[in-house]
């Protein structure tokens, strides 16, 4: 399977990818975990996205897109993979169109975990808190929440008129919404 999990910062998206991956057998392309995994690092590419990350922006697209089409390159990918954290902008699905296009491939679904923003402000106030993920104040989260509704939000409708989009409710206990998201990708269409 070709995945994409969207939905706002702090909806899940990681957790139930890696379950997602687990049962699947597909690899979990996080380009947040990417980021991160640069910065501890201090690799060129972790000191150039620091100070982006640390104000709650986001890394340029460009930048984005390379690090993505590197990654989709690699062989435990030719067969399937779930992409969490991108696209987040139209640029990059128009971006990440042209990759799997050139590779005779296309997406089999864009699940979307959908959780209201205030519950999201409490659940990664409490995530900084008990991680010590330095990138997590308040101020951040609230910043990020933001660009999620003006730049992110949209590529829901873009992938809603393609008819990719598995809407799934994100709140509950975990085992529950892994339950959703398995009954919903049990339910796609097969090729």
């Amino acid at each position: 399977m070709r995945l994409i999990i969207l939905g706002p910062p702090g909806a899940g998206k990681g957790t139930q990818a890696e379950r997602i991956c687990g049962s699947r057998g597909i690899p979990h392309i996080s380009t947040g975990d990417i980021f991160r995994d640069n910065i501890r690092r201090e690799t060129p590419l972790g000191k150039q996205v620091t100070g982006i990350l640390d104000a709650g922006g986001y890394v340029p697209d460009e930048i984005t897109n390379q690090i993505v089409a590197d990654r989709l390159a690699q062989d435990d990918a030719r067969d399937g993979f779930l992409l969490d954290g991108y696209p987040r902008t139209v640029a990059q699905v128009e971006a990440l169109d042209t990759l799997l296009a050139g590779w005779g491939h296309a997406l089999d679904a864009v699940l979307e975990l959908q959780v209201d923003e205030q519950e999201l402000v409490t659940r990664l106030v409490k995530r900084a808190e008990t991680s010590g993920r330095t990138d997590d104040t308040e101020d951040v989260i609230r910043e990020r929440q933001r660009i999620y509704r003006e730049e992110t939000a949209p590529l829901v409708r873009i992938y809603s008129e393609r008819h990719l989009v598995v809407p799934v409710d994100g709140v509950g206990e975990l085992d529950e919404v892994s339950e959703r998201i398995s009954t919903a990708l049990d339910g796609l269409p097969t090729a």
